[in-house]
């Protein structure tokens, strides 16, 4: 190899670290001159390490500030994994066919009349229903808590809705073209909310948590203790939807 060749090599190899080095930085939510900063919540997962159970991801809401008139948390679910206003096109021959990965409710204490609007969707069970009714293993959960469905193996009976206590998971009737690559979706096949694993690996927080206009949605480690979701339960009261079934919930509610 001739020396000019070696210098033009190293040179190419000079540059490629210094993207390298460059990219890292970004992933990691590093700050920049020009004040950029990436919504980062934690290291990224690398593709090639599978999850582990030091982590348990889980959010905090807080309803005081969850207006009944916002659906900000919806769309951006919408918009990320490509069903509702986010597909080209999804149809339906019935409104109950509609997906809903999250959906906004009204709970009302009947012995008050208090009315209290929330974003409802998958609460990520330590002990999930949906996984202990599966026939194939399609529904499963995560080493660090996420509950989610394997489309490969859904076979489309079913038996995990009608496990679900939130009714969390919807199922596809229809065709379905131009899938997202991180939340692949088919007719025949149970999904629902999935915590948004594809942005929380990358080290960054679920679509509805960052869209929220006021800051409603608390996403985290509840592990850590030094979390910020960690340390909100520990100072402040907190609710679990249906808490008597004793399925320790990964989706925490405040002010409920």
């Amino acid at each position: 190899m001739s020396e000019a060749k070696k210098m033009n090599d190293n040179k190419i190899d000079s540059y490629r670290r210094r993207f390298l080095g460059q990219s890292a930085a970004v992933t990691a939510g590093i700050t920049f001159g020009s004040g950029l900063l990436l919504n980062a919540v934690a290291e990224a997962r690398p593709a090639d390490q599978p999850a582990t159970s030091k982590n348990r991801w889980g959010l905090l809401i807080d309803t005081s500030k969850c207006a009944s008139d916002c659906d900000e948390c919806v769309k951006a679910c919408e918009m990320e994994h490509g069903w509702g206003r986010g597909s080209h096109d999804e149809q339906h021959s019935r409104p109950e066919q509609k997906a809903q990965w999250i959906r906004k409710v009204t709970v009302r204490d009947r012995a008050t009349g208090y009315q209290t609007s929330l974003p409802m969707m998958c609460q990520h069970c330590a002990h999930p229903p949906c996984v202990d009714v599966c026939p194939t293993g399609a529904s499963m959960k995560r080493a660090d808590g996420i509950v989610q469905v394997d489309k490969h193996l859904c076979i489309g009976c079913r038996y995990c809705m009608m496990a679900c206590p939130y009714k969390a998971r919807s199922f596809v009737h229809e065709d379905l073209h131009d899938q997202r690559v991180d939340s692949p979706r088919g007719k025949g096949t149970v999904e629902s909310c999935n915590l948004c694993v594809n942005r929380v690996d990358r080290g960054e927080q679920p679509a509805c948590a960052e869209a929220c206009p006021e800051k409603a949605i608390l996403f985290g480690d509840l592990k850590d203790p030094s979390s910020a979701i960690a340390r909100r339960l520990a100072s402040e009261p907190s609710t679990q939807i249906r808490g008597d079934l004793g399925l320790d919930l990964g989706v925490r509610y405040e002010h409920l």
